[in-house]
């Protein structure tokens, strides 16, 4: 048996915050594979793993409309119950695919900095891809059970609060839990040693290696912002639940504050592109260029070498 709660709340916040991320993120990842597919040239194997976030994260804010209108009916899902589930497995593998390929650029990194002279460094693009292509495996098998969820006639609901202390744990929440916890910890390893290694070797006040250092640094940040509340809130109602809360209105605060958290985990699907913008003053200048904003740091001239040379800030480091 599970809790029903009555959604007042989310029925008022979560629409116009889901419109909202629908529609900034669909402009900056747009915005981002335009750059990627028709003007960063020649790619690189660390531009493979950029492009793949930036599709995880487009796919993700395509469904956004579809949540926006079911807390906009009160709860009440008009779609049918094949399009709920392909919803709900859209958001989950797309949130999942974004920290996944979040910690594959930490690494990409730290490999970069840690271990400059490793083969793993000097990939082809075609074995990034295929690299890629089987990250892309992780989160759509962790998140395939979706589809076959099983619904009431009104509810798209994939995460629902059970009386029973027995049922709290399930497949679902586990990945929910182990695709943000497993790529933090990574995510913090890879910083730490890039700043531990960059002080070794006293490469700090070099532009590129401090570079290097506020972009992993960018990354927890952005990763532990968006992603952190959510999980954090789910561990809470776990341990509400466990601990002998069975009371349904003892644990609404907390459903509602998970339901509104997990929104903000979309968020990070419109602050990723602001990591391409600012780890990169070629792709900096090619998306002032095509705003039609002033270039700044870089030269036309600097700019097409930089583009020749790999688009060096976003490829070698």
């Amino acid at each position: 048996m599970e809790c029903s709660f009555n959604g007042t709340l989310l029925i008022s916040v979560l629409p116009p915050l889901l419109v909202t991320e629908f529609v900034l993120g669909l402009l900056t990842n747009g915005l981002a594979l335009w750059i990627f597919c028709y003007h960063q040239r020649p790619w690189k194997s660390s531009t493979v793993l950029l492009f793949n976030l930036a599709v995880a994260d487009f796919l993700l804010n395509l469904v956004l409309p579809l949540r926006a209108s079911y807390y906009g009916s009160e709860t009440v899902w008009l779609f049918g119950k094949h399009l709920c589930n392909i919803c709900l497995f859209m958001l989950a593998m797309n949130r999942s695919g974004s920290t996944f390929f979040l910690m594959a650029i930490a690494v990409d990194r730290y490999m970069r900095v840690v271990h400059p002279h490793h083969p793993i460094n000097s990939l082809s693009v075609g074995k990034a891809m295929l690299g890629a292509l089987g990250l892309w495996l992780v989160p759509i098998t962790m998140t395939a059970h979706i589809l076959t969820l099983q619904h009431n006639t009104t509810s798209c609901e994939s995460f629902m609060i059970p009386i029973d202390p027995q049922s709290i744990i399930s497949w679902h929440k586990f990945t929910f839990l182990f695709s943000f916890y497993m790529p933090l910890f990574v995510i913090l390893y890879c910083t730490f040693h890039i700043a531990g290694q960059l002080r070794r070797r006293q490469l700090t006040h070099q532009a590129k290696f401090r570079k290097a250092l506020y972009f992993i640094i960018g990354v927890v940040v952005l990763f532990i912002i968006c992603f952190l509340p959510s999980n954090v809130t789910l561990v809470l109602i776990w341990i509400k639940t466990v601990a002998g809360t069975h009371r349904c209105d003892a644990l609404e605060h907390l459903n509602n504050a998970f339901y509104i958290t997990i929104s903000l985990t979309y968020l990070n699907s419109v602050l990723d592109p602001l990591v391409y913008y600012f780890s990169s003053p070629v792709f900096k200048n090619i998306c002032r260029k095509a705003l039609r904003l002033p270039q700044t740091g870089i030269s036309e001239s600097a700019e097409r070498k930089a583009r020749e040379s790999g688009s060096q800030s976003l490829s070698r480091l």
